[in-house]
């Protein structure tokens, strides 16, 4: 077996993750928009990506140990090692060149979901205090002349309450 299959597995991923990069990118305009609707339809295709993404993980762990297997090598070999130490020539560089690709958009990926989640951070605190806002507090619903109610019960006496 070729490193060449090694390589196709890691361009079908890569695809793989430019997809997800987008659905995460529409998932940061969905939250600054405020769609619920648009925001569940987007975390259900984001969660289809992630399963077709685990798919093809193992698939290209599959293909690894067969190849290392087809090389007489140790079974627990990476691409990395791979690359550095038995590749040569142009399969060397075109696996170099897709797994930096990969890496690069991890990466991206990374920082999109960070935006994401301080988004929705935001959108929490907002709600939260909107809703503090909203409900009324304890004291508040006090009526009287400005006193607190503890001061007006500490003045009565255990004989003031009616039979």
């Amino acid at each position: 077996m070729s490193v060449r299959k090694i390589t196709q597995q890691l361009e079908k991923m890569i695809q793989l993750h430019e997809s997800l990069l987008h659905v995460s990118k529409q998932k940061t305009e969905v939250l600054k928009e405020g769609n619920i609707e648009g925001l569940q339809r987007l975390l259900n295709q984001e969660q289809k990506h992630v399963q077709a993404i685990n798919q093809m993980e193992q698939k290209r762990n599959e293909m690894v140990e067969i190849w290392a297997n087809s090389n007489q090598l140790d079974q627990n070999i990476s691409v990395s090692t791979i690359i550095e130490e038995y590749a040569e020539g142009e399969e060397r560089t075109a696996l170099e060149a897709v797994t930096l690709r990969l890496a690069e958009l991890l990466l991206d990926l990374r920082r999109q979901e960070d935006l994401n989640k301080q988004l929705t951070e935001q959108s929490l605190q907002f709600v939260r205090l909107s809703l503090d806002m909203v409900q009324p507090s304890l004291k508040n619903l006090n009526y009287g002349n400005g006193k607190s109610s503890q001061d007006s019960l500490s003045k009565r006496s255990v004989f003031d309450s009616k039979a």
